[in-house]
């Protein structure tokens, strides 16, 4: 055998190592469509993750406003529980009393203790009698005329008026002077 033939690999040899790196580079080529398919099961996953992270958030949310307003309510009652304490004394009292101006005196210290404690939440009167009517805060239920009084002025208060902060909880029911008739 010559000696150039055998430093020649032969063509069997040649076309296994061609088979050998197609195979190699098949093997590192990566399909598209697999590769679509993987990357839209990532984003699956992540979308599953985040809609579950949502309603676990959403149920969070929902039980944090219920606890507030659980809480509230029994702050509120806590502060009530003493003045129906003093309603059912004042009752107790009434019910054998001679003497009326010693009922009057129980009914105005448990109306005291409410207002305190409503005071103690932020409920505060709205101002009437005297002042200008305003229609934001109060409403007329009556006009009447008067030399007295300036018109639009309210002369008398039939229900108070409510605010909690800014927010005005019940208008003051008033009544408010007009001009007087001309003879």
């Amino acid at each position: 055998m010559d000696h150039a033939e055998t430093d020649r690999p032969d063509e069997d040899e040649m076309d296994q190592e061609a088979t050998e790196t197609e195979a190699e580079v098949e093997e590192t080529e990566v399909d598209p469509l697999e590769e679509a398919r993987a990357e839209a099961a990532r984003y699956k996953d992540q979308l599953l993750r985040t809609a579950a992270d949502l309603e676990n958030y959403r149920k969070r949310a929902r039980r944090d406003v219920e606890d507030a307003a659980r809480r509230a309510k029994e702050d509120v009652l806590g502060q009530v529980l003493p003045i129906i304490d003093n309603l059912e004394r004042a009752v107790q009292a009434a019910e054998g009393a001679q003497d009326v101006a010693a009922v009057v005196q129980g009914v105005e210290m448990v109306l005291a203790s409410f207002q305190d404690a409503a005071e103690g939440m932020g409920l505060e009167r709205v101002a009437t009698t005297g002042e200008r009517f305003d229609p934001n805060v109060h409403d007329a239920i009556q006009q009447l005329p008067s030399a007295d009084h300036e018109p639009g002025t309210i002369m008398a208060e039939v229900a108070s008026g409510w605010k909690l902060g800014p927010k005005l909880i019940r208008p003051a029911m008033v009544v408010v002077a007009k001009p007087p008739a001309e003879s």
